[in-house]
């Protein structure tokens, strides 16, 4: 499922240079790429302004661009057929569908953070291996990429934090979904062997080491094959019940309420709120915990705390899947440390903690158990932490 050679990173890029070509009958100026992300623990903290350690995987997106001087915006990509044309002025919430609104929303969203001239445009193409609807966020890498290819096209210096805000505004207000700003962080800061532990509040971030190998342990991704979308219901109503928690408990957001705040949230809010708030505020502890333990170098105290994330996303934010449940439960029951679904929840992967050696006896388990329950097979593989974004040519 992943891979760590910087050959795969250069047959993304050069697959997308190669379809720009094909397109445009010309050479694009600049290829940029971004990875996808798993995380480690942390799930729907980011907009309730906590705490995350994702890590970016080795799986990119490659955006090939060259600039266009009338105007118009030009995306293709090597996975539906055609171009998707905009005047960059008519970019705006409501008028791009599908795919398209995740290139097209950043080009909207960096013309409003920097002074883009009226005629700057762009031809776009492209390429991606990152798997789309897995909760391995492949929307941010191709926001990241097309973020880093756009503000190279029209001379734009940007910081690390207005090329990621510029991927989640687009998400927000031009896709229409309601996420946090995690994803687009992991995949500018990402870096091989490391994890990102970032403060959702000050954005403030930094590297922990993930010290798996010499341990004898891996990553292993369980892609369920149950695909989500976040511009739906169920995201957007956990986001909707924080927000409701946290005016309810005159915070100006979860990440202000602690573990011995909870009793005082139970008396105040209803059940299911109350539950969601519960889930955020342990979460935000667990990250804190699991970033204390790996530091400490404790890699079993790490896996109890993915297992207990997973419970409550299962029990308190409601947002596991029967598939999901039962990767959980087989890993665990094969020997694994931990195991958690990643992602925004309602279909995706799980990511599971074990000895590289059980490897071979989680796949065959997980097989087994799937194919028992009438499930589709999942796509498993082990996971590694790669690089972050960057300029490809």
């Amino acid at each position: 499922m992943d891979s760590t050679g910087a050959a795969d990173t250069a047959a993304v890029a050069g697959l997308a240079v190669r379809a720009f070509a094909d397109a445009y009958r010309r050479q694009p100026d600049v290829t940029w790429s971004a990875p996808g992300r798993a995380n480690l623990i942390g799930e729907h903290t980011d907009y309730n302004d906590g705490f995350v350690l994702p890590f970016a995987i080795t799986k990119r997106t490659a955006v090939a661009a060259a600039r266009r001087d009338d105007g118009i915006i030009t995306v293709g990509s090597t996975f539906t057929p055609g171009t998707v044309t905009f005047r960059a002025a008519q970019i705006a919430p409501g008028a791009v569908d599908g795919w398209a609104g995740y290139p097209l929303g950043v080009a909207w969203a960096l013309a409003r953070v920097r002074d883009v001239p009226d005629d700057a445009g762009a031809d776009l193409f492209i390429h991606s291996d990152v798997p789309a609807g897995a909760g391995l966020s492949s929307s941010a890498a191709l926001e990241i990429a097309a973020a880093g290819a756009l503000a190279a096209v029209w001379g734009l210096r940007l910081s690390t934090a207005e090329l990621a805000r510029a991927g989640q505004r687009a998400e927000n207000e031009i896709v229409g979904a309601p996420t946090g700003v995690m994803d687009q962080y992991a995949s500018l800061l990402g870096k091989p062997g490391a994890a990102v532990f970032l403060d959702c509040r000050s954005l403030l971030a930094r590297t922990v080491p993930l010290p798996l190998a010499r341990a004898g342990l891996t990553l292993v991704l369980t892609d369920t094959g149950e695909r989500h979308a976040h511009a739906s219901g169920g995201y957007a109503a956990r986001r909707a019940s924080c927000e409701r928690g946290a005016a309810l408990l005159g915070v100006p957001a979860l990440r202000d309420v602690g573990i011995a705040d909870l009793p005082r949230a139970q008396a105040v809010l209803d059940a299911e709120t109350f539950r969601r708030v519960r889930h955020v505020v342990t979460e935000d502890a667990r990250v804190e915990a699991t970033v204390a333990d790996l530091e400490a170098g404790d890699l079993a105290a790490v896996g109890r705390q993915l297992t207990a994330s997973h419970a409550s996303m299962r029990d308190d934010y409601e947002i596991t899947t029967r598939a999901l449940d039962l990767a959980v439960e087989v890993a665990l029951s094969a020997g694994a440390l931990g195991a958690r679904m990643t992602g925004g929840g309602f279909g995706g992967s799980a990511i599971t903690l074990i000895e590289a050696a059980g490897v071979p006896r989680l796949t065959t388990a997980l097989q087994r158990a799937f194919a028992d329950a009438g499930l589709d097979q999942p796509r498993i593989g082990t996971v590694t932490p790669g690089p972050g974004a960057h300029r490809e040519a």
